[in-house]
């Protein structure tokens, strides 16, 4: 019954992805995990309630990735949910191993113990974060995009954010568990929470020019997306839209031109070189790049009047669907996807520049990887002023993933102060603000184009500094401080075993 208990609150919990007024049930749910866990008289019962509470969050926070790989990837139904099965237990292991470590080296103080329950929970996020190329997707911090700890992301990133919302929970459960100090942990989780909504997120940045700009989302189902037949109305519109717009810059969503330049009609790019030849309109669309002879890859196009076209070419693949781990060739066999074998760009890409503007792109996936975003700041030169990301939740279907896909953007924004402009397939596309709020947005699941003014901001944050120079390394090193208090109660046993 309490490994139901707690795997029904790691599902639970992930209604605060979606509904992020609801953030507060994140820590709800994490606090009754540090409180079960704290009970516990044996790290491996610890363990087990972590990778229980682990699992249901990944299977209720990602069954989705069933939809991609049954719908449009052609997988069997009872393969492709077997699938999603094994990968929300594998994810679970990084909670679990977290919580053995906590259990052995709890001490019963709450202070002390809060701080070890949020350096661990910290480990576990970065482990799954960085693992085989890394999945941070409902990493805890995307919880918390309207809420008080939003503040400290400027400071400390999603990871961090998701820590301290960890160390607040478990230190409100541990110290109303103490009979002398029942109502000091809730009142200090609270007073604390109180403390950063009334301060408000700090200012690390300032206004630079405007741009007008145009999103468009072509809303193409997944299925019709690379299909020639199928493409001929979907291109015309993205054709239209894009030689039409008026605005400073327009953007269309990954993959929007489906075709190889080989494959495309013979008047496209003709028609798309005279149209911004001239002009002060600027243009960037996603497309796929390449041949046989040297590969291909997911990239976009930007142009601009009187300069050479720009490239950008996706860096951070998606494992499975744009490239294949060791020692998954026979699972990517039983898939039908289109791209295949894909390159990979470098990890640091130069901005494109729109009216003095610094436009740093990235494309779908990649925007999970803030770490990776805040290489664009190691050069103040080309420090950009505003983040574009070109997106297809349409794998995805008409789920959840869409919201939970737009927090991740909004947490971009918080984390370096810049504005998001997003343009999707289906969704969501959307402008976000420097303080993450959405300014602009088209509905979801239909085609349309998006008009919004957007301001660039200057200036660098703490997280975009040091992580720009040092990675997640920072962050390593603090959550692997409560290690250091496990050496004790292993030096008994060593000398146990030599003594014998």
């Amino acid at each position: 019954m309490e490994l139901l208990l707690v795997a029904a609150a790691g599902a639970l919990q992930t209604i605060a992805f979606v509904h992020t007024q609801a953030w507060w049930l994140q820590l709800a749910c994490c606090g009754f995990l540090a409180w079960r866990v704290s009970r516990q008289a044996s790290a491996g019962r610890a363990g087990l309630l972590g990778a229980a509470y682990g699992a249901a969050w990944m299977w209720a926070g990602v069954w989705w990735l069933h939809v991609s790989m049954h719908r449009y990837g052609g997988m069997p139904a009872w393969l492709s949910a077997l699938s999603v099965v094994a990968f929300g237990a594998f994810l679970s292991l990084f909670l679990a191993l977290a919580l053995v470590l906590f259990a052995r080296c709890r001490s019963g103080e709450p202070l002390r113990d809060a701080l070890r329950f949020g350096a661990f929970w910290l480990l576990a996020e970065l482990g799954r974060g960085v693992a085989l190329t890394g999945f941070p997707w409902l990493a805890s911090g995307y919880a918390h995009v309207d809420s008080p700890l939003a503040s400290l992301a400027p400071w400390v990133g999603v990871y961090g954010v998701g820590a301290v919302g960890a160390t607040l929970a478990a230190w409100s459960v541990f110290a109303t568990m103490r009979r002398r100090s029942r109502w000091r942990g809730v009142a200090t989780g609270a007073l604390v929470l109180g403390a950063l909504a009334l301060l408000g997120p700090a200012r690390f940045t300032e206004p630079t020019g405007t741009l007008s700009v145009t999103l468009l989302q072509g809303n193409v189902d997944q299925s019709d997306k690379f299909s020639a037949r199928k493409q001929g109305g979907a291109l015309a519109w993205h054709m239209h839209a894009l030689t039409t717009a008026r605005t400073d810059v327009v953007i269309a969503a990954e993959t929007a031109i489906p075709f190889l330049p080989k494959e495309m009609p013979a008047d496209f790019w003709p028609a798309i070189d005279q149209r911004f030849a001239t002009g002060s309109t600027h243009a960037v669309f996603g497309l796929p790049l390449g041949d046989e002879g040297t590969g291909y890859s997911n990239s976009a196009i930007a142009l601009a009047p009187g300069r050479p076209h720009y490239r950008y070419d996706k860096h951070h693949l998606v494992p499975l669907g744009e490239f294949t781990p060791i020692g998954m060739r026979w699972f990517k066999r039983l898939l039908d996807l289109p791209l295949g074998e894909l390159n990979a760009g470098p990890a640091r890409s130069p901005a494109f520049v729109v009216h003095g503007e610094r436009l740093a792109m990235s494309i779908c996936y990649e925007q999970l990887f803030g770490e990776e975003l805040a290489l664009r700041f190691a050069d103040a030169a080309d420090e950009p002023t505003m983040l574009v990301n070109l997106g297809n939740i349409a794998w995805f279907g008409d789920t959840e993933a869409m919201q939970q896909d737009l927090q991740i953007a909004r947490m971009r924004s918080l984390e370096f102060e810049r504005p998001m402009l997003r343009a999707a397939n289906t969704g969501a596309t959307v402008a976000i603000d420097h303080r993450g709020k959405v300014a602009y947005a088209l509905p979801a699941h239909v085609q349309g184009q998006l008009e919004a003014k957007v301001q660039g901001r200057t200036g660098i944050t703490p997280y975009a500094w040091w992580a720009s120079a040092f990675g997640l390394w920072p962050l390593f090193a603090l959550a692997l401080l409560p290690v250091l208090a496990l050496v004790p109660s292993l030096r008994p046993a060593r000398a146990a075993v030599s003594g014998r």
